[in-house]
């Protein structure tokens, strides 16, 4: 009787490992894919892939394979799905203008669960509303309304979290500066206690949105599925309240981005608008505060380049204090941005982000199947020696005249699909980069350590410790 439990349970399990490699080795038995192998049943290569970021060389898995198989398009198996990696201008701009196409945005199951709402629309008509929705907030004659808002915010933040400081730890006050504007302008959300008991379980959303979908306790994922139930209670308590201020007449839709959605969207659930906030809260303070990091670490490396950047702001503007009228000073503020640009280049926030295909297509000469994921690397194609000669070099006159060749620089994504808060994201970077070289000189308190991990955004391995002096 044992043996026969045994037995049967033996069976079960062999069938269904059978059915899972079949099943494996089924997404790869079309004709004229393109090059590269399959790796592990059922893993793939997700542990290689994943590895290399956390490693601090996430581009490092893709040129690897793209020399071996000598083609700008490979196949491989991560996150559990057939995908074809994409690198290269050509590739670049093949995905983006043939987004809701071809291809649509693609992100993990994880995702699904932790923003439930998101399951209840496709991703191609949610993506086309979205975009829509957001543009008229997020565009330049837009946001010259909120340069002094978020001049204000800067001015207090450097005052409070820098001044009178010899040694501090940068990133986690980059995260705390892009959080407070973003609250701010999505929210009106201005009680600094407020907003920093929101902070941590932002963060516990935006790190388990990428990790692993096991949803025990203690894990990031379930510690995030957590948080975004909070996160939806707060959320939720301050549309009811701003409903009735719009109703009233005590708010417009110009008076923050969740009164703009609640106007523009019209009829829709309640838990469905409160995802949109915390994922554009997300959007709107996670990259940023990478890019501002990685900004303090390049100034201190290069003295001459730091030098240009407070004169470039000293040449603009000769008060400390922005007002709505700066906005062509803003503009004027191009040697900086230059800086800001090269930064991404190097270490751009997003190494890549994921589509999937909605139909068969060609692409290369390579066949790709409907339901198959693409993934677009916007590091392996700023590190290609083909478009940016000495990629590892820090250069930010490479951004002078025309720029880089189009779909070769691709921080923000392109053509069509490029990032509607692109503007957003330079005015913020350009408020903090203002503030920052025209109150302090700093050094690093670890010169030569300059490892970056990957997990899933780039961060200084140690957070980036630094002295501070103030500015003479």
């Amino acid at each position: 009787m044992y043996l026969t439990i045994i037995f049967f349970f033996i069976s079960v399990i062999l069938l269904s490992l059978l059915f899972l490699l079949r099943k494996h080795v089924s997404h790869f038995s079309y004709p004229n894919l393109p090059p590269g192998k399959f790796g592990f049943p059922l893993i793939g290569e997700s542990f290689s892939f994943l590895s290399a970021g956390r490693q601090g060389h996430p581009e490092k898995f893709i040129t690897d394979r793209v020399r071996s198989f000598s083609s700008c398009l490979f196949k491989t198996h991560i996150f559990g799905s057939p995908t074809a990696v994409v690198t290269g201008a050509s590739g670049n701009k093949f995905l983006f203008t043939n987004e809701n196409k071809l291809v649509v945005s693609w992100w993990p199951d994880s995702v699904n669960k932790i923003f439930p709402s998101s399951t209840e629309t496709s991703s191609k008509e949610e993506s086309k509303k979205l975009r829509t929705l957001l543009v008229p907030f997020l565009k330049p004659e837009a946001l010259r309304r909120y340069i002094c808002v978020m001049d204000e915010i800067a001015d207090r933040h450097f005052e409070t979290e820098w001044a009178n400081q010899d040694q501090l730890i940068v990133f986690p006050l980059t995260k705390k500066f892009t959080f407070g504007i973003a609250c701010r302008l999505f929210l009106s959300m201005e009680d600094p206690e407020r907003v920093r008991k929101l902070e941590e379980p932002f963060k516990k959303v935006a790190t388990g949105v990428f990790s692993v979908p096991i949803d025990l306790p203690g894990t990031r994922f379930n510690r995030a599925i957590k948080a975004s139930r909070l996160l939806r209670k707060e959320v939720a308590e301050i549309m009811r309240q701003r409903k009735e201020e719009l109703k009233a007449g005590k708010a417009s839709p110009e008076h923050d981005m969740l009164s703009h959605l609640l106007i523009s969207i019209g009829e829709t659930k309640d838990e469905d608008v409160a995802d949109k906030i915390i994922g554009l809260l997300i959007g709107g303070y996670d990259t940023a505060s990478i890019v501002c990091t990685f900004l303090v670490s390049y100034l201190a490396d290069f003295p001459d380049v730091y030098t240009r950047v407070l004169q470039d702001t000293r040449g603009k503007r000769r008060k400390r204090k922005i007002k709505v009228g700066d906005w062509e000073d803003i503009e004027k503020m191009r040697y900086s941005w230059n800086v800001a640009c090269e930064v991404m280049r190097i270490v751009p926030p997003l190494s890549g982000t994921f589509r999937e295909a909605i139909d068969h297509f060609s692409l290369e000469g390579f066949y790709i199947p409907k339901g198959w994921k693409l993934y677009w690397s916007a590091m392996a194609t700023h590190k290609n020696p083909h478009y940016f000669p000495e990629p590892e070099r820090f250069e930010p006159n490479r951004f002078e005249g025309s720029g880089p060749r189009p779909y070769t620089y691709v921080p923000f994504g392109g053509g069509p699909r490029i990032c509607p808060g692109r503007e957003y994201a330079r005015l913020e970077i350009l408020i903090f980069m203002h503030h920052l070289v025209k109150r302090f000189k700093w050094e690093k308190v670890f010169p030569k350590e300059n490892k970056i991990v990957v997990d899933p955004l780039p961060v200084p391995a140690k957070g980036l410790p630094i002295r501070i002096v103030p500015q003479s």
